[in-house]
């Protein structure tokens, strides 16, 4: 399904979502998302040829979004640090009738789940976050069932 590394890259992106624009270092993100500051500074590198985020050097330096959350899909996101989510492995399209109608459904929720990723924004996942973390503040951190 999903690998760390698109894991990763969308929480430092939410991180950076939610400054607002401000510029972000390393370290901030880092801290703030309980990532290691190495492998955080190589998914940003990625992010950055990808044009997803931007960087500026110095002491007032660091990383912000170089477009809106709207307008970042998170199947980009995830295709600059590691490649598209893969439901099925490689298999052969031979075999019994069975196998071949399986292999079919593979193929047709590998499409769902890639349009979905195409759609999906970074804008949406912020709200989600923020709901959650608001649903949280009142629950006072219980989750009731």
């Amino acid at each position: 399904m999903l690998r760390r590394s698109g894991l990763q890259a969308l929480r430092a992106l939410l991180e950076l979502a939610g400054a607002g624009g401000e510029w972000r270092s390393v370290n901030e993100i880092a801290a703030a998302q309980q990532l290691p500051a190495p492998m955080l500074e190589q998914l940003l590198l990625q992010l950055r040829r990808a044009q997803v985020v931007e960087s500026r050097r110095g002491r007032q330096g660091g990383y912000r979004l170089r477009r809106e959350p709207r307008d970042i899909a998170v199947g980009t996101v995830l295709e600059a640090v590691g490649g598209k989510p893969q439901l099925l492995g490689d298999s052969s399209s031979g075999g019994a009738a069975e196998e071949r109608v399986l292999l079919a459904l593979g193929r047709r929720l590998q499409g769902a789940l890639e349009r979905e990723l195409a759609t999906l924004t970074l804008e949406e996942l912020l709200y989600d976050l923020r709901s959650w973390q608001e649903t949280l503040r009142n629950d006072g951190g219980l989750m009731l069932g």
